[in-house]
């Protein structure tokens, strides 16, 4: 029956629904070498990175460090670059945090690459459906136009059965693969979230280390070299008696 039921589509039809089995192989290709690549980047993973920083907040760099030492993933590569150029020049904030926003931004284009395919599939696919719509009908009212007297329904089966099997093809794809880019999308913009919020974390603890620093002992770190420092801050140096 079922050898007899594709009997009845025409060939556009049968070119139509090859097409979009290719779509479907594709997309699911693309799909399933994203879960690959989101395992390898740590998506959703934050244990080491989130260890890193409770260590990094309380003060323990080599801590912080040797939790990083072999972790993977997107998250822990930008908290390692940003606690390791904070070790190396405390003060320089503003660089860092650049270096670490432009590390972050690169692998989000990494996870976001290919996405545009799944989208073309979502919108190609039901594009394709109502191609094979039309075609089934084309070939339906061609059959009818053709019939002289009582057009016979057997003879317009093909033409429906192409119209109605291509549409449900096409809409079931697009449903299917709409979702799937939801999914990814989300997960996509979880991670940036959670990119952004440990780089801030990283970046206000610094600051309020140095804020500290300096109120505690301000002239540290200024070019002190063995003067008086409340000369260096504006208070005359004392001045030796007559005999002195």
């Amino acid at each position: 029956m079922q050898a007899s039921a594709l009997a009845q589509i025409s060939l556009p039809g049968l070119v139509i629904l090859g097409v979009l089995a290719v779509m479907s192989v594709l997309g699911a290709t693309v799909f399933f070498a994203k879960l690959v690549q989101f395992a390898r980047a740590g998506v959703g993973r934050a244990g080491a990175a989130e260890t890193a920083l409770a260590s990094w907040q309380q003060g323990n760099s080599a801590e912080a460090a040797q939790s990083l030492d072999r972790a993977r993933g997107l998250r822990a590569q930008v908290v390692r670059g940003a606690l390791a150029s904070l070790t190396t020049a405390p003060n320089a904030v503003e660089p860092t945090q650049a270096g670490a926003m432009q590390q972050a931004s690169d692998g989000l284009e990494q996870l976001g690459r290919n996405m545009r395919t799944l989208e073309g599939v979502v919108q190609a696919a039901p594009m394709l459906g109502l191609l094979g719509t039309v075609v089934g009908m084309i070939e339906a009212f061609g059959k009818l136009a053709a019939s002289s007297g009582a057009a016979d329904p057997a003879q317009l089966a093909g033409g429906i059965w192409t119209a109605l099997l291509t549409t449900a093809v096409g809409l079931a794809i697009a449903v299917l693969f709409y979702l799937a880019s939801l999914w990814l999308d989300g997960r996509i913009a979880r991670e940036r979230h959670l990119l952004e919020q440990a780089i801030g974390h990283i970046i206000l603890t610094q600051k309020a280390r140095i804020a500290t620093q300096k109120a505690t002992a301000p002239w540290r770190g200024s070019a002190f070299t063995g003067a008086d420092p409340r000369g260096a801050l504006g208070s005359p140096a004392p001045q030796s008696g007559p005999g002195g």
